[in-house]
């Protein structure tokens, strides 16, 4: 693929130049350093009183009736992440599935798949295509709602939305330089200008770029990533502001060789854990990915009451992949064979449109906030072409280096689209100063093709709320939601095979809390059901001898708890926990050892604390410290192995100074602090550990 952003060697030495005549700037001709003055500068928060997400956008998360939880940027800077995992292990439900980190993440909340290509938002909008790290460093925070949100985005799993909310440009003119480093080799430099300007500063550009080498510490791992994004903004006059977004960014790495679940026996057995170092891949076998959106938003004022929104974007990634799997053919001894799968040209394109109407009318006592839409939402896919795959022999315990092989990309690929398109109304009814009462529902039509077969289906899916306020700043809740989501292709190891399935319907209850009654601390506590239908096998009377069907059911019940704020002008916090009891509840006659038992992939438990204490004596000095635990989880859906659960834990220190007038920021953060071998990522037959201890120095330079 052709690099279309900088490379690192020359961005890092003018990061580093850029450095040295910051210093140099404030070294006298003596060779005395000039006085480095000390002072606290303001720091932001933990928690936020709006999100972004959803058909509750610009609400305060008191007012919104389902579980949401929000990354603040001073979270994300306090713990010095850049992933998408490292942001959403502050919250409840969130595990890896099927593969590592070192590629993307693939995310699963409450024990369900966060699709990778409708399930991720972009500034509450636009469908972008999680499969490639989308780069934090250009974001404002990270917001996830949680459960069935087919209102608002048409066909979506139940285990929620993930939405990146951009940096924009603020009253503060912003120049920042940081850079890091980590014990492993890798490197990265990002520059962050912010300008408003025009006639009363009407128009606004926030520009980010960053370039990185990839070290992770992974045998055979290496590799580099770019960044290069703009979000403008300009407010034409007091009735009309458009607001336009574009980020790309690129991710060439080796891909860690994921692990086959072995079985003993027809029994699925989880081998020992190796060393968190370990590649059983080559470094030649690259995951080399390029991914671009674009998204215009008009904001129209139609008078004191009602507003206009207009939206379009478009989400593109393409990627070339040479991913490998290891099966073991003697558990004992570690013998086994690496699977290698060759692919170009795999690439993805969401195409999202939206126009929607809000606004307030009274009838009688009663206020209405109404908000009606349509939205449509083009999905198209290719497979790319391929190469014969390659099979060569690796020992699980004692790993060799594999050569690298040749393979003639040929064979072209398959092409598939969805059409999903949406009407939708909400109204939120204000009947008191302490009731609300909310009601909303959405008509689908779908549409789902192949080269072989199309199916359309059509669904209205309605959703209600009550709201009780007993104080201003607690709300309680009880909500109904139902959703609809894709089941699928069925593949070629059943009789139907080819048969794109019918959407399944799923169906969400819950009751809440939500308060800020202790100092800025926003808490939440919620009992939640998801009833989500699942494909399952049952007998064809052909050959095959099994067909795949929608004719399961699993019921997910849990207690999720969250908190997240300052406690004190010292120490900030961001805590979540989740208690669950999910259950397969109802299986097609091939799969009747699953009923009963546990989802795979699905912990029963989940808890993360993260704090953060910022010292008196020394201004500006704070110490955080985190700890993130996963529960269990079955490899399978008939429960037949486990894997352990584990516990991570992280430190860091921040200090905060002037340095000749100019804010700087030195920091450190370790992760996977014990350096601890675990199993990361389950589900799909496939195993993936989880990183190595890994130490990160950054500073950070507001010129």
């Amino acid at each position: 693929m052709r690099k279309l952003t900088p490379p690192l060697r020359p961005l890092a030495l003018a990061a580093a130049t850029l450095c040295l005549s910051v210093q140099a700037q404030t070294t006298p001709v003596g060779g005395t350093l000039s006085e480095v003055t000390v002072a606290a500068d303001a720091v932001g928060s933990f928690t936020s009183s709006n999100v972004q997400v959803g058909a509750f956008r610009d609400q305060d998360p008191l007012d919104v009736p389902l579980t949401n939880n929000v990354l603040t940027r001073e979270v994300l800077d306090a713990q010095g992440t850049n992933t998408l995992h490292g942001a959403l292990r502050n919250t409840a439900g969130v595990t890896h599935a099927q593969i590592g980190n070192s590629t993307y993440d693939n995310i699963a909340i409450r024990g369900i798949l966060v699709e990778n290509r409708g399930n991720y938002r972009l500034n509450g909008s636009l469908p972008i295509i999680n499969l490639i790290d989308t780069p934090l460093e250009n974001k404002e925070r990270v917001e996830v709602l949680k459960g069935a949100s087919s209102l608002y985005y048409g066909l979506v799993p139940p285990s929620g939305v993930v939405n990146f909310v951009t940096k924009r440009a603020g009253s503060t003119p912003v120049t920042s330089l940081a850079t890091s480093v980590n014990n492993h080799g890798g490197v990265d430099a990002h520059v962050d200008i912010g300008r408003r300007f025009g006639e009363d500063d009407s128009m606004g550009l926030r520009l980010n770029a960053v370039a990185g080498q990839q070290e992770t510490g992974i045998r055979n791992y290496d590799g580099d990533r770019q960044l290069v994004s703009a979000a403008y903004d300009w407010k034409v006059n007091r009735r009309f502001t458009l607001k336009a977004d574009v980020e790309h960014y690129r991710k060439d790495v080796s891909e860690q060789a994921a692990i086959t679940v072995p079985t003993v026996g027809g029994v699925a057995v989880v081998p020992p854990v190796p060393d968190n170092k370990t590649n059983l891949a080559g470094s030649w076998q690259r995951y080399n990915a390029e991914a671009t959106n674009y998204l215009l938003r008009g904001d129209v004022v139609l008078s004191d009451d009602w507003s206009l929104v207009l939206e379009t974007g478009r989400a593109e990634t393409v990627r070339d992949r040479r991913y490998s799997s290891f099966a073991f053919s003697n558990l004992a001894t570690g013998d086994g064979n690496l699977t290698i799968l060759f692919n170009n040209g795999n690439r993805f394109v969401n195409n999202n449109q939206r126009v929607e109407v809000t606004g307030r009318l009274r009838t009688g006592a009663v206020e209405h906030e109404l908000t009606a839409g349509y939205t449509q939402n083009e999905r198209w896919a290719y497979s790319g072409t391929t190469g014969s795959s390659a099979t060569v022999a690796q020992n699980y315990y004692q790993p060799v280096d594999i050569a690298p092989i040749d393979r003639v990309i040929a064979t072209t690929g398959s092409i598939s689209s969805i059409n999903d398109k949406g009407v939708y109304v909400f109204d939120r009814m204000v009947l008191s100063p302490r009731w609300q009462v909310m009601a909303g529902l959405r008509a689908s039509d779908y549409t789902s093709a192949t080269t072989t077969t199309r199916y359309t289906a059509s669904k209205v899916s309605p959703n209600a709320s009550v709201m009780f306020k007993p104080r201003a700043d607690t709300t309680l809740y009880a909500s109904y939601l139902e959703g609809l989501e894709e089941t699928g292709v069925v593949s070629n190891v059943y009789f139907n095979a080819g048969e794109i399935l019918p959407p399944a319907v799923n169906k969400q209850y819950e009751l809440g809390l939500k308060t800020r009654a202790w100092n800025k601390v926003l808490a939440q506590a919620a009992l939640f059901q998801i009833e989500r239908p699942q494909t399952t096998e049952v007998s064809s009377g052909g050959t095959p001898a099994t067909s795949r069907i929608v004719g399961g059911l699993t019921r997910y019940r849990g207690l999720e708890l969250s908190a997240s704020g300052e406690i004190s002008p010292r120490f900030a916090m961001v805590g979540s926990a989740l208690l669950m009891d999910p259950e397969i509840v109802q299986v097609g006659t091939s799969n009747a050892a699953e009923l009963g038992k546990t989802p795979e992939n699905t912990p029963r438990q989940t808890l993360s604390l993260f704090g953060e204490y910022r010292l008196q004596d020394v201004s500006g000095l704070s110490f955080n410290a985190g700890a993130y635990h996963v529960g269990e989880r079955p490899v399978n859906n008939r429960n037949q192995a486990y894997v352990p659960s584990y516990t991570t834990y992280s430190l860091g220190a921040r200090y905060r100074t002037r340095w000749d007038g100019h804010k700087v920021t030195l920091q450190a953060n370790i992760d996977n602090l014990t350096d601890k071998d675990y199993w990361l990522a389950a589900g799909g037959t496939l195993l993936s550990t989880g990183a190595p201890r890994t130490l990160r120095v950054a500073a950070k330079f507001d010129l």
